[in-house]
């Protein structure tokens, strides 16, 4: 026995561009769903350039970026020392761990710093 089954609705093949407001909103659609399902295209495609203030230029040598990576460390571990300074005891143990973790990390500078041989 043979079972008989509807034909599907004949129907106009229609373009999503039909006018003009269909293609907008086609394009708002992609643009969703690329926002959603896929971000990292977007930031690659971004035009934006970083700000060059903030970039390390390519010319200074190692040993001017370690002097200056071993100051910055050392004021950062000043200042916390002088916050912790102003806080309740619970507060100040936290900011004195952290205050520790960026003089390792200056100490850690000084011993590349020594390391490097200067250029004449």
């Amino acid at each position: 026995m043979t079972k008989s089954t509807p034909h599907p609705p004949v129907t106009d093949p229609a373009s999503p561009y039909e006018s003009p407001d269909s293609k907008k909103f086609h394009e708002a659609a992609e643009r969703a769903l690329d926002h959603y399902l896929n971000p990292a295209a977007q930031i690659m495609a971004t035009t934006h350039e970083p700000e060059p203030m903030y970039l390390a230029n390519p010319k200074y040598n190692t040993e001017a970026l370690l002097a200056n990576a071993s100051e910055t460390l050392g004021s950062a571990t000043l200042m916390l020392n002088n916050f912790a300074a102003l806080l309740e005891t619970s507060h100040r143990k936290t900011l004195l761990g952290i205050a520790q973790v960026v003089m390792l990390g200056e100490l850690a500078v000084n011993q590349a710093l020594d390391h490097v041989e200067p250029k004449e």
